[in-house]
């Protein structure tokens, strides 16, 4: 028997970034966590702790500030650029991955206009990138992650299995909350990035929206097949979705009901925990799988 390394990668994760367009008195500005990691013949740094085809993360850190130096238009561009010079840094370099998440500054607004160069951070979803160059092929997943929904009524759970342990009753009428997890790969690298991520999220809030939920499993399918039919770019959605439960507060003890149809209030305890968690993948039959875009990337 013989031991031998096994797949491996490294890099540098999470490099703030804080990039500022200065050019006019409007002032604009990106911000960005971005992890790099390489693959290739490193083979004698594990086994014989030789650094000669180690290019130091201290390297790959300073690569990503220089980059930021000619501007970011959108993540998934500046991982392209980041990816595509990595992956041909040395010959013994064979791939690489850049992931990206970036946070959203609105305008702050003075006297009814927005001002200039003053923002506030926005409190919603992260907007997340990741570019895989794997020899000749380059992959772009685009995604967000915590985009927190919530539907006070339109959803429904009922017709499962019941054994000695079910306590959960059937409802024809919930709340169904949870934070979405998403991405999508793209078929190609001709997309214009920012209005194709901004479309997707639109028709994934939509979808939701106007789904009848008879389990949170059919709403994440819905809105799979929905991104898939309205964007030809996209050829898989990979989610994952917590239900973030609200339960019926008992108030019995107070002398107060707490009816779904009755006046006033109807009152919740949302538990955050445990919950569950739902997770599934929606894709084209008729495009071929691509396991290197996805590799060390949950779904």
């Amino acid at each position: 028997m013989a031991i031998v390394l096994g797949p491996n990668q490294y890099g540098k994760a999470e490099v703030r970034v804080v990039a500022v367009d200065r050019s006019t008195a409007r002032h604009s500005l990106v911000d960005l966590n971005v992890s790099s990691a390489l693959r290739g013949d490193f083979a004698a740094a594990h086994t014989a702790g030789d650094n000669a085809h180690v290019l130091t993360t201290d390297a790959q850190k300073n690569t990503v500030f220089a980059f930021a130096r000619d501007g970011i238009s959108s993540p998934e561009e500046f991982g392209l650029r980041l990816a595509r010079h990595l992956a041909g840094s040395y010959e013994w370099v064979t791939g690489a991955r850049v992931a990206i998440e970036s946070y959203g500054w609105d305008r702050i607004t003075v006297g009814g206009a927005p001002h200039d160069h003053a923002f506030s951070r926005t409190g919603g979803d992260v907007r997340t990138a990741v570019v895989t160059v794997d020899g000749a092929d380059v992959h772009v997943l685009a995604g967000l992650g915590d985009l927190v929904v919530l539907k006070t009524t339109g959803s429904e759970f009922w017709g499962f299995p019941r054994d000695r342990y079910t306590t959960l009753p059937e409802t024809t009428d919930r709340i169904l909350a949870t934070a979405v997890t998403a991405r999508w790969r793209y078929t190609g690298l001709d997309v214009d990035w920012n209005a194709t991520h901004d479309a997707v999220r639109t028709t994934l809030l939509e979808t939701f929206a106007a789904t009848h939920s008879l389990a949170l499993q059919q709403t994440l399918y819905a809105m799979g097949e929905a991104v898939l039919e309205q964007h030809a770019d996209v050829v898989e959605v990979r989610m994952s979705m917590p239900n973030r439960h609200h339960f019926l507060q008992d108030l019995s003890a107070f002398g107060l009901d707490n009816d779904l149809n009755g006046p006033g209030a109807v009152v919740y305890h949302a538990d955050d925990r445990p919950y569950g968690l739902i997770e599934g993948t929606v894709l084209r039959d008729d495009v071929p799988a691509a396991p290197a875009a996805w590799l060390s990337t949950p779904g």
